[in-house]
């Protein structure tokens, strides 16, 4: 099988990196932070980091006909581990308004910074996606394999 990026227009261009990786039907999601558009991180704090980089996620996810119930890990990196807890709630109504009841493999970890040095926060996951809603969207951008 060979590796397709998935590189969502509605998401900044990327240089370096894949938004997404779809093997076969499993979606490895690239870590997102809270870049919006303008590739500025969203202000408003930990809670609104959050619902830009989970949206990210799951614009990526849903590029290759995805759901967030297709999630199958998460892993969150964050620079104040205090401060994500304190928000736990709210952040668990954004999760909830953004992908309902879906609840997969998760990891919570500590770092000292992420790539932007505003960035409070950075998602990455896994999703195996049905074949039957699975498409197909070759990055226009990418590379054919040398001969």
């Amino acid at each position: 099988m060979t590796p397709i990026a998935v590189n969502p227009a509605a998401l900044p261009t990327p240089r370096g990196y894949s938004h997404g990786t779809l093997v076969g039907n499993t979606l490895h999601l690239g870590g997102q932070t809270a870049l919006d558009a303008d590739m500025k991180i969203v202000p408003g704090g930990i809670v609104e980091q959050f619902r830009q980089a989970f949206g990210n996620v799951l614009t990526t996810l849903r590029e290759v006909g995805g759901e967030p119930g297709d999630l199958v890990s998460v892993t969150i990196y964050l620079t104040d581990i205090p401060d994500y807890q304190a928000h736990g709630k709210e952040i668990g109504a954004v999760w909830r308004e953004l992908a309902g009841p879906v609840y997969p493999a998760m990891a919570g970890i500590g770092c000292t910074a992420l790539w932007q040095p505003e960035a409070m926060i950075e998602i990455l996951g896994v999703a195996v996606i049905p074949p039957d809603r699975l498409t197909h969207h070759p990055d226009p951008q990418a590379q054919p394999p040398a001969p």
